[in-house]
């Protein structure tokens, strides 16, 4: 048998930067037209979020230029507020590295991994270096060749070369020399990506320059920058036990109360006194031997009667004496144990809903520019439902847009979001994908969707997306945000289903009107014979008569169409 110490002499730390270049696929780097349109993805991602944080309207180039077979340069450029020198090796080399991930706040990306992703993406395929410049707007550009040092989880900078900038340029540049991927005008490819982006961020301007040198441009339709999403504090019912005993330790309050009231959504002094009663109750009830009883008191403490409780046990001031005492304790001094006391307490607890200010939807105007500006529908609508919240104190919010007829080729459409960024990938496991499905689209007069020239956009914003995988390309079937997207979808093919109506009254309204005009000549010549009048004359009469007996009908079905 072998001895523990030969075992072991294998034994190894891993970093989170070798970890993920020995499993790439898991950031979405699988398959050559994916992990091309990934690499674009991370650094426009990047690039939308630092121009929309400093209020500055996004100007996007992106140039893919090809070096050979399966081997492309990727150039982004945008005009953001550049990034401080001492912090390009993080941004670019550090894996967990962000200024949003370890905050409770709306944002693209939700792991600190993209950008540094695709710079070991490229350094594993090419071999080579990320180059970066950049500038804030100052005297000097910076210009470093970005490596990851992937046994320390560090960036580190091969070279670095500093240059004029008499012209005052801000922004950020940075190109990756990949392989064993390939450019092609798919569904899943560059293209359709930026396609997509272009519509759900209407307030950006976005070139894309492909392989062969053609040109596209998908201009800004909205001067409306977004404002910034808010941090949100966490809300009780969200939280785990370690939550709240890593936060006490890091706190800068000096009693668990105020850490509680301050550090927390919809915490009040009044809470905290309820607070002290369920924690209290909760010790009580775990002193009860007969699991029957216990039971019985677990089921009233979750119907709010906690006073109730507390009542059937003697001595329970002392109890309740007790636990207000931990609430003026320091709270770096908070044990684990009681940490899993309040958290526990919250789950029995009634809660406000939590505040959801923080959240930074499209909007319906919008949505409906971005549809209109970039697919050229007869018809758009948009709806944006109001925020709710899922696993008890998560807020998210659901957006819909629907495009009908133009420009729209037959067949069905599905344009999936998660805080503005498309979704191209694994598409049969998303929340987006069963909810669109589960609608009966004959309903709202779509009898053969599949083959109908319809375009459904959906949005699903949070301040924390529950994605299926790190590849962040599909959304988990979370029921309530599953119910908000049907009630949101069913919402917008009502207005469809008006439009459609009215649409159809009008196509019938003509057939009607070119029917009686097809017997005006008949009628005029017989008329004309009984009474004698010119046949023009009388010809004359009924067409104007038809013609304005119409011309009334139509105003009431375009009247009957704005008001729907």
């Amino acid at each position: 048998m072998a001895e523990a110490s030969q075992l072991f002499k294998e034994f190894k730390i891993q970093s989170v930067s070798e970890f993920f270049r020995r499993n790439a696929a898991m950031l979405g780097y699988t398959g050559k037209i994916r992990s091309l349109t990934t690499v674009v993805h991370e650094a426009v991602t990047n690039s939308l979020d630092a121009c929309e944080e400093a209020g500055i309207a996004p100007y996007i180039r992106v140039e893919i230029e090809e070096l050979g077979r399966e081997h492309y340069k990727v150039i982004v450029e945008d005009n953001g507020p550049g990034i401080p020198e001492k912090y390009i090796t993080h941004v670019f080399g550090k894996m967990l590295a962000g200024t949003k991930a370890h905050r409770n706040i709306q944002s693209r990306g939700q792991q600190g991994i993209g950008i540094s992703g695709a710079v070991m993406f490229a350094q594993i395929t090419s071999g080579k270096a990320t180059r970066v410049i950049t500038s804030t707007g100052g005297d000097k550009t910076i210009e470093a060749w970005v490596k990851i040092d992937v046994d320390k989880n560090e960036g580190k900078i091969v070279k670095k070369e500093k240059h004029p900038n008499p012209k005052g340029w801000r922004g950020t540049r940075i190109e990756l020399e990949v392989k064993n991927v390939r450019y092609i005008r798919s569904k899943q490819g560059v293209y359709w990506y930026l396609k997509l982006t272009a519509i759900a961020n209407p307030h950006a301007h976005i070139e894309l320059i492909e392989p062969d040198g053609k040109l596209i441009v998908f201009p800004r339709s909205s001067e409306e920058v977004p404002k910034p999403p808010v941090e949100m504090k966490p809300h009780p019912r969200g939280v785990l036990t370690d939550d709240v005993y890593r936060m006490a330790k890091k706190t800068r309050r000096n009693t668990v109360k105020r850490f509680l009231v301050g550090e927390f959504s919809r915490i009040s002094d009044k809470k905290i006194d309820e607070l002290i009663e369920y924690i209290a109750a909760l010790r009580l009830i775990k002193t009860e031997e007969d699991k029957n009883v216990q039971e019985q008191l677990y089921e009233r403490l979750m119907k709010g009667e906690v006073k109730a409780v507390l009542r059937s046990f003697r001595g329970y001031t002392k109890v309740v004496k007790q636990v207000a005492k931990l609430m003026e304790k320091p709270p770096e001094k908070l044990t684990w144990h009681e940490a899993e006391e309040i958290v526990e307490a919250f789950k029995y607890m009634k809660f406000l809903a939590p505040p959801t200010h923080g959240l930074r939807p499209i909007g319906e105007e919008n949505i409906e520019k971005g549809l209109r500006g970039i697919l050229k529908p007869e018809f758009v609508t948009a709806v944006t439902r109001p925020p709710k919240v899922y696993s008890g104190g998560i807020p998210f919010q659901v957006e819909v847009g629907l495009a009908y007829g133009g420009e729209i080729p037959a067949g069905f459409e599905l344009l999936r979001y998660a805080n503005r960024v498309p979704l191209l990938f694994d598409a049969g496991s998303c929340v987006t994908t069963l909810a669109a499905r589960s609608i009966d689209w004959k309903r709202y007069k779509v009898d053969d969707l599949d083959r109908a020239p319809v375009v459904l956009m959906i949005n699903v914003i949070s301040v924390h997306v529950p994605y299926t995988g790190t590849g962040k390309q599909s959304i988990a079937n979370v029921e309530e945000i599953q119910n908000e997207i049907r009630l949101a979808i069913m919402d917008a093919a009502r207005r469809l289903q008006t439009y459609l109506s009215g649409k159809h009254r009008k196509l019938y309204q003509v057939k009607r009107k070119k029917t009686f005009e097809k017997y005006v000549p008949e009628i005029a010549k017989a008329l004309s014979v009984l009474t004698g009048e010119e046949e023009d004359a009388v010809k004359t009469y009924f067409l104007t008569f038809i013609e304005s007996h119409f011309k009334a009908k139509e105003s009431e079905l375009s009247e009957v169409s704005e008001n729907a």
